[in-house]
Formats: structure tokens, sequence, C-alpha cells
């Protein structure tokens, strides 16, 4: 069949082209994707920020029905409603038997593009294209592995879910799992965007007591304090000095960095900011090929601060994006108000604009068929 979808093929915009998707084969899905989210990691691709190989369609945050199942698939069955998780989790290597789906050595060739066993579904006027985190959702269709996909309720509205698929657990679970944040701390978060509201979120969730988010925009200021933040600053600066005022001179019990380019200012900002014991996490990302943390040892040795990485917010998608779902129907999650704008397919370079024009928190791909 053929299908129309956002690629890039070199850093710079997205081409939208009719390419050949063939159908699945052994353990593998065709999706009819209905809604993609516009993710910072897609213009990290895009522009050549994270290496991959080239052509990709790109979207690795989407939603959709399940129009066709492979032999072998178990986890799902045709006319199945999904959330894709753009890390996906086999079950049974070591991180997944151990509840860290997160690092499930499936996501090793994520930015490859390739299905296991090197199948390559998408074909075009350049030969093999290769799919985002093995999901190319900026794509009408396409065939992905049945470990990527959670079925979810089908009376639940795709747009919202969709979310739940990248930008919500990562900044949700980077407050709950990888920060641990406990009743009545002090926590910064450094970055609002589609991650940094979700960890505004997880921090308030798990009963923090002073939420200071920290964006240079007044708009994801505004929407930070709307879903839970205390406090809403411009600079990580100013956050630590109210972070210190409100806890005897000590600082942030834990400062989340969620910029959408982390670059060493903003790391060494989030340092100082926290406090003795305390705990900076780090799930936003920097090219490759850069160092971005450069810190006094000795105040790390010294005061008993941890630098901690996140991915997926240290989320386990099998059984998190249904729970986060679940928070969403009964009113603890807001999902709905994240959605900034939504676009076209044809739109999509427009949309990655206002993303980093900081028009958006989170913009959405609605897909016509």
């Amino acid at each position: 069949m053929r299908t129309k979808a956002a690629v890039v093929h070199e850093p710079g915009k997205l081409e939208i082209e009719e390419l050949e998707l063939s159908g699945p084969a052994e353990h593998e899905v065709l999706v009819r994707y209905t809604h993609s989210g516009i993710c910072r990691s897609d213009v990290h691709i895009a522009h050549g920020e994270l290496p991959a190989r080239l052509p990709m369609v790109l979207g690795h945050e989407g939603a959709g029905v399940v129009e066709e199942v492979g032999a072998g698939v178990t986890r799902v069955k045709a006319g199945d409603h999904i959330v894709c998780s753009f890390l996906p989790s086999c079950g049974h290597c070591r991180w997944c038997a151990t509840g860290r789906q997160a690092i499930c050595d499936m996501g090793a060739t994520i930015l490859e593009g390739y299905l296991p066993g090197d199948r390559w579904p998408l074909t075009g006027t350049a030969g093999t294209y290769g799919s985002m985190c093995m999901l190319g959702t900026f794509s009408q269709y396409n065939v992905v592995h049945e470990n990527s996909v959670v079925p979810v309720a089908k009376d639940l509205p795709l747009d919202k879910a969709a979310l739940v698929g990248c930008g919500v657990p990562t900044g949700w679970g980077s407050a709950v799992h990888t920060a641990d944040v406990q009743a009545g701390e002090t926590v910064i978060v450094s970055g609002i965007g589609g991650i940094g509201i979700n960890a505004v979120q997880g921090a308030r969730y798990a009963g923090a007591l002073n939420l200071i988010a920290v964006d240079p925009l007044s708009n994801k200021r505004e929407k930070a304090l709307e879903l839970g933040a205390t406090h809403a600053v411009g600079t990580i600066e100013e956050a630590g000095e109210i972070a210190r005022s409100m806890t005897n001179g000590n600082g942030a019990d834990t400062t989340i960095v969620t910029a959408g380019l982390v670059e060493e200012e903003i790391v060494t900002g989030a340092f100082h900011a926290t406090g003795k014991g305390g705990t900076v996490v780090l799930t936003g990302v920097n090219r490759l090929d850069a160092d971005s943390v450069k810190l006094p040892g000795s105040l790390l040795t010294l005061f008993g601060k941890s630098i901690k990485g996140s991915l997926l917010g240290d989320c386990n998608p099998t059984a998190d994006i249904p729970l986060l779902l679940d928070l969403y129907r009964a009113g603890r999650l807001e999902l709905d108000g994240l959605i900034t704008k939504t676009y076209s397919l044809d739109q999509v370079n427009e949309g990655i604009d206002d993303l980093l024009g900081g028009a958006n928190v989170r913009g959405v791909i609605v897909h016509e068929h």
C-alpha cells in the first residue's frame, strides 16, 4: 500500500512524500495512525543534533488503530486502539525482567530506523526509509513491532492518548520515578515544554510542597502555574534563590532538567540551585558529541549531591501507559490542556517552527485518511 509521510533526507526541513509500505511480517503490526505529537526529539534528528540513518520518517509519539497483524502477534489484534511507546519493551531481556523497560535492549537501534531482522517496510525514490524509534508516526500508516504498542480502551480520545507515548511519561516519570519526589519536598523543573510540563504534573502528584518552574517564556510559565507549580520564574538563578529562601538556605531537593537542548550552563545552574543531599535529573539531551556536564567534583562529594540521567522517565510502558491514562480518566492528570494547536501532516514544518518558537506546549498532527 501507499502512505503519505514526512521525511528528513538531510538536516533541515521535512519533505512530504508518498512511500510504499509492505505488509506486517512475523510479530509486526500495521497501524493506521490518527494522531502524532510533535516533540523536540523530532527536531534533534531533523536538525542533525542526534545521529540517525537517513532518509527517515520522523515522529515517535503517536496513537492509532491496528489494521492488520502478522504471524505470532499476541499483544494486540486488528481493530485495537493503541498508543505507541517510543521505546520498545521485549519483556525478557535483563532490563525488562528487572522492571527497567525504558532501557530494553531492543531500544539500541531506534535511531537506525529498521525493525528487528533488518526489516525496512518503507521504500521510495531514495530506496529504503527508516522510521524514527521504529515508529515513524509522521506517516498515515506504518508497520511497527508488537513490542512497541500498548492497547488502550476504545473510548479514550486518541489525540490525548498519543501524548502518553513520549512526553507525558518522560516528564511525569522524571519526577515520580527518577527523582522519587517525596511529599513536602522542594522541586525545580528547568524548561517547560512537552516534557517539563509533565515533570511539573508528576512532582505535584508526588506531593512537592514548593514547585518552581523555570522558563524564559511567559506562556510556558503560565501553563506551569496552571498545572501545579507554586512559582514560575525566567531563570535558574531566580529559582535557586526561591528554593533557598524556603529551605533555610539549602536549595532544591531535586532539580529536573527538561530543556529542549541541554547545554553546559543549564546543567551547572541546576547543580548550584540544588541543595545538600539533592539530585539533579537530566532528562533533556544535547548533541551526542557535546560535553554538557562539567561540575565541581568537590562540591558533588562534600554536599552529597547526585546527577542522574532519565530515559522515558524510567517508566515501564506496558504498565505506566495504562496507569497514566487511568489517572487522566480520574481527573488527576491533565492531558486536554497540553495540546496547544493541531496541524495536518502537510503543516508539519509549521508545527516544528511553532515548537522552536516557544508557541506550543504540545502540537499534534491529525492524520487524514
